[in-house]
């Protein structure tokens, strides 16, 4: 019996070691030492301090800023220590519900719109915590954003345009825009303005 139970008890403690121990330690300093932005979280930093993620999207409610997509992760919208969707199929009366409430209030808060509401715009991912929206997600908000802060539509289009992101390596998925750097930086050109940003996990 101790033939068997001393080789048996070796190799459980020497991979644990290896498994457990050295290699979760090489690959986080392999991870940090080459991708350090990445392996940190993805932080988005302003004015020296952390403001959120460029992978985990925030709650914009100011009509003078662009919105994200909505999430539906629960007690918090984009809580990433609940990240689910909404799990509702498409003929659940409850999704249809939620849905058009979310049309309304994009329609309430830009009512001369005249545009087709984006479907990004009124349906959450499957993450719940998506940072970016559509081309035409952004610039259906282009007009409210633009009276909100006293702008040209063209001027605040172009800012869209200037932040717009490719398809993942060429080919996969379609252009976007991440909606805390386009706030930033449409604050970043309005002189005296402040930050969008409350505190790292939501806006206020």
């Amino acid at each position: 019996m101790r033939q068997l139970l001393r080789p048996a008890l070796t190799l459980f403690v020497l991979l644990s070691v290896v498994t457990g121990l050295v290699y979760p330690w090489l690959l986080t300093r392999a991870g940090g030492a080459l991708f350090p932005d990445q392996a940190q979280g993805s932080l988005v930093r302003h004015d020296g301090k952390i403001i959120g993620s460029s992978l985990i999207g925030q709650s914009f409610t100011d009509p003078g800023l662009f919105w994200g997509r909505p999430s539906a992760t629960a007690p918090t919208p984009y809580n990433a220590a609940a990240s689910s969707g909404s799990n509702l199929g498409p003929t659940n009366p409850a999704l249809v519900t939620a849905i058009q409430g979310r049309i309304d209030a994009l329609k309430a808060a830009d009512p001369a719109n005249t545009l087709p509401v984006p479907v990004d715009l009124v349906t959450a991912s499957a993450s719940g915590l998506d940072p970016h929206i559509s081309l035409a997600g952004a610039y259906y908000q282009v007009g409210r954003v633009a009276a909100a802060r006293g702008l040209s539509a063209d001027a605040v289009r172009a800012l869209v345009e200037t932040h717009k992101e490719a398809r993942q390596w060429g080919f996969l998925g379609e252009p976007r825009v991440n909606v805390l750097a386009l706030n930033l930086a449409l604050l970043a050109s309005l002189p005296g303005a402040s930050t969008p940003i409350a505190s790292t996990d939501k806006a206020k």
